[in-house]
């Protein structure tokens, strides 16, 4: 009778097991897109043998846990692969922009001769400067024409104006990674509290049952993945810390800089000029990933190396030309300009505006000299701003921007396959198949039905041994 009886409850305990693999699997099932979900398992097994008539025997399946399939080094692995990835896009979102407000598209094919193979743009600075050149040249050829001095005198505020705005536009770009940067500390330290409020979730779940809190390590998953986009960091697990963590980025030594220890978030970080700090007392990071450090990298890197090449060009361009047009007894352009990069003189109208130093109306010298310097090669070994001409120089600083542009496309490219391997392969751990949770559902409704046959057998058993047997 007691062998019956065993036999029904373990077949109870079976069936209750049996359900619990249902219900895990279509938890898998039902969250088969959410990508901060690692998939779980059932975990069976036999807590208690007993000796019986046969020898030692269990006392039936039970559900000794669900666990969670996560592999900790592949985690680790996509937050690096995240946060390069981050790092790359800001730089690429950043020099585009840049690529925009430039307007300018160059053959890469050295230094050229002239203004008018720096460029195919109609409308960015190589055009404007192969325009004001040209100007001089139809000046020299009618030196006494209203019409050409006119035409000149709108080719030069062109030209300063292109060198102005395209300055102005860059530098309010670098403004806007600046406010970028500043608006992604904030989120981190948004995150770095969440996931330091996460930390103490978890330990409090777990105190008895270590591992237990699932859905809330899901949770602080997708905030360390969303906090790798920002920094690159670590993230070691404390050792009787009942699942909690510490998140660790590396100062400009390569030391730790311990950011969340537990519950503690230790003083998070904080954005000053060029400087991301964090840590307390505060110290400055050497973040190698994250879209804080690529916003920085563009804004102090090919942007600002742009706009430096970008005023040397302007300076070399008003040397030159008021180095010929001096001998008239002014300047042609403000030296320094009141604001930007270039300004044409204010005492320049149509009046004063002289092709000779001459008293001769009809001669040409002045306007031939600074139409020559189109062609004129420069040296910083003899003082100049520049090297080679001013087209050449031009065409070299727009190629130079590009390549950067280019160099981080290929990067980014690369990084974008490594992320997808390493995600993959962490997916193949963690992430829900459909065709697998498909076949353990069907596994445990059998598994389920089997135990119900059971249990019906031995209750006929049961119903005969208590009715019919006397």
């Amino acid at each position: 009778m007691s062998g019956l009886i065993g036999d029904l409850l373990s077949a109870a305990s079976a069936l209750n097991a049996h359900q619990a693999g249902v219900e895990i699997a279509g938890r898998n099932l039902a969250n088969v897109n959410n990508p901060a979900y690692a998939r779980q398992r059932v975990v069976l097994g036999d807590r208690v043998t007993v000796d019986g008539r046969l020898g030692p025997l269990g006392n039936g399946v039970e559900v000794l846990g669900v666990e969670q399939l996560r592999d900790r080094f592949l985690d680790a692995a996509v937050l690096g692969e995240v946060s390069q990835t981050a790092l790359l896009t800001a730089q690429q979102s950043g020099l585009q922009r840049a690529e925009s407000n430039l307007g300018e598209e160059v053959d890469r094919s050295g230094d050229s001769a002239s203004i008018d193979s720096a460029g195919h743009s109609f409308h960015g600075i190589s055009s404007a400067l192969n325009d004001f050149f040209n100007a001089f040249d139809e000046l020299a050829a009618n030196p006494t024409d209203a019409g050409a001095k006119q035409v000149l005198l709108q080719k030069a505020n062109i030209l300063a104006d292109k060198f102005n705005v395209t300055d102005q536009r860059l530098g309010a770009l670098q403004a806007d990674f600046t406010a970028q940067v500043a608006s992604g500390a904030r989120s981190v330290n948004l995150l770095l509290t969440q996931i330091a409020d996460l930390n103490g979730n978890i330990a409090q779940f777990e105190i008895d049952k270590p591992g237990a809190a699932l859905d809330l390590r899901d949770e602080r998953q997708a905030k360390l993945e969303e906090l790798a986009k920002f920094i690159d960091f670590k993230a070691p697990t404390i050792p009787g810390g009942n699942g909690q963590i510490q998140i660790v980025a590396k100062d400009t030594t390569g030391g730790d800089v311990l950011l969340v220890d537990k519950t503690t978030v230790r003083g998070g970080i904080s954005f000053s000029g060029s400087t991301i700090s964090g840590g307390a007392p505060a110290t400055p990071l050497g973040l190698q990933g994250g879209a804080l450090q690529g916003g920085l990298l563009a804004r102090d890197g090919a942007v600002q190396q742009l706009r430096g090449d970008l005023k040397r060009t302007a300076d070399q361009v008003a040397a030159a030309v008021n180095g010929a047009y001096s001998p008239a007894g002014g300047n042609f352009f403000q030296v320094p300009p009141a604001s930007g990069l270039l300004a044409v003189d204010l005492a320049l109208n149509l009046n004063t505006l002289k092709t000779s130093a001459t008293a001769d109306a009809g001669a040409n010298d002045l306007a031939l000299a600074i139409a020559d310097i189109a062609r004129k090669s420069f040296s910083t070994g003899s003082g100049d701003v520049i090297d080679g001409t001013i087209g050449g120089g031009f065409t070299k600083t727009v190629s130079a921007f590009g390549e950067s542009l280019s160099s981080v496309n290929s990067k980014l490219g690369d990084q974008a396959l490594i992320e997808q391997m390493t995600t993959k392969q962490r997916d193949a751990v963690s992430g829900v198949s459909l065709d697998e949770e498909t076949t353990d559902l069907m596994k445990f409704q059998r598994a389920y039905q089997a135990s119900s046959r059971v249990i019906r057998v031995l209750d006929e058993m049961l119903d005969t041994l208590v009715n019919t047997v006397r």
